[in-house]
């Protein structure tokens, strides 16, 4: 009897030490895919390690619903099919109350479509910029789920237009990766283009991973451009810009926002890109962006200025607070605390610890918390997207140097004049 009494005190004894280690280790899971491989793999890279960051920051705070905040991570390839497979798991088997991804817009369209719209799970992309994933909300196709931390092409493909005319291209080539973000980016392009004046020879579009492009290039000079417009990603944009510049083609660029790519000057060679501008979704710097900048490449071992390092910062930010707001894994209640990580009313919070720490205890005390990312301060329209401004940019001497920024009015302005 006495025997059993000290095994039974032993076995209560070691299970309230197992509890408080299991409460201790609790982990409060978010689906993230990206484009780890592939074409876009070096955009897909840095976003995952900025959520990483993102999340080391906010447990370094005191975590979520008392629990640290972890990723399971699932590699996209840069394909719709596989990171529709990869969320199906996610969502279906895992239970993530949220998914993160993906980058470009071709991944995360089927992933919205087949998975989180459906079963109504909160969808944040950091760099998804295709109109397409707008005109979905609007039609009642997203249950209002779906958020991105960048803004749609319909607007930088205005910004790049006066750039392109401002910056003396008056008669272009166009060559495009033929998928949803390509396609969208060049009629928005386009539009805007011709009204302001400009001219474009030819439209060539290209289909992803060829082991040569000359084909399209061949077809592209035609009508004797005085730049190339290249949308594309590092990789094959990289292969086509040589291809064209081995053909003759005048060393003159217009470049999409992921073309602001350490990889892409390097494989092209910074000597050939003294002529290339290109536009980005912009930022108003903030005490995030300094942090950021100063931070980021410690913890990653990526250079900053690498396309979706900051917004996808910022997405991770964004998912961890908005799960604190909304005080369980709950999808409804985390989609209806997106906004509240923005409040316009709230108090001001940056990135980093010590002002994560700020937001968690206002959040504890049911105030109001106002996020102001890597990429400025943002709010999100009903449809999930933000607004301008777009930043200008020229290629020099390998480096990439910003030369101006369009503001949001600025681009409002351009489309009355258009439209």
């Amino acid at each position: 009897m006495k025997k059993t009494l000290i095994q039974l005190t032993a076995a209560l004894l070691l299970g309230g030490t197992s509890g408080i280690a299991n409460a201790a280790d609790c982990k409060v899971t978010v689906g993230l895919v990206m484009e780890l491989t592939g074409p876009a793999g070096e955009y897909g890279q840095a976003g995952a390690k900025s959520v990483e960051m993102a999340f080391r920051d906010i447990n370094d705070a005191g975590g979520v619903l008392g629990c640290d905040l972890i990723t399971d991570t699932r590699d996209s390839q840069s394909a719709g099919n596989i990171a529709v497979d990869a969320a199906t798991q996610l969502v279906q088997v895992k239970k993530v109350p949220l998914v993160i991804g993906g980058i470009i817009s071709s991944v995360s369209i089927p992933i919205l479509t087949s998975v989180t719209g459906p079963a109504k799970i909160v969808q944040i992309s950091p760099a998804s910029s295709s109109p397409t994933l707008t005109a979905l909300a609007r039609d009642g196709k997203t249950n209002g789920i779906f958020f991105r931390t960048i803004t749609s092409d319909a607007l930088q493909g205005i910004a790049a237009a006066k750039y392109a005319i401002d910056s003396g291209f008056k008669k272009l080539a166009i060559v495009h990766v033929n998928n949803d973000f390509g396609v969208n980016m060049v009629a928005e392009f386009s539009r805007a283009y011709k009204a302001l004046g400009g001219t474009i020879v030819s439209v060539t579009p290209y289909n992803e991973k060829q082991s040569s492009y000359a084909s399209e290039v061949t077809a592209a000079m035609g009508g004797e451009p005085d730049g190339l417009y290249l949308v594309s990603t590092p990789v094959d944009g990289a292969t086509i810009a040589r291809t064209w510049i081995s053909q003759g083609g005048v060393q003159k660029f217009l470049l999409n926002d992921g073309m602001n790519s350490p990889d892409f000057i390097e494989s092209v060679g910074a000597e050939y890109l003294n002529e290339a501008h290109g536009t980005s979704s912009g930022t108003n710097p903030t005490k995030s962006t300094d942090y950021f900048m100063k931070n980021y490449k410690d913890f990653s071992g990526i250079e900053p200025s690498n396309p979706a390092a900051d917004r996808s910062y910022d997405a991770g930010a964004i998912a961890g607070l908005a799960i604190a707001i909304a005080g369980s894994q709950d999808p409804a209640k985390i989609k209806d605390a997106i906004s509240k990580v923005v409040d316009p009313a709230g108090t001001p919070i940056y990135a980093g610890k010590e002002e994560f720490a700020k937001a968690l205890k206002l959040i504890s005390e049911g105030k109001p918390i106002k996020y102001e990312g890597v990429i400025g301060p943002v709010s999100f329209d009903k449809y999930g997207d933000i607004t301008g401004p777009f930043r200008l940019w020229k290629i020099k001497d390998g480096k990439v140097e910003t030369t101006g920024e369009m503001t949001t009015q600025q681009v409002d302005e351009l489309m009355e004049k258009i439209n």
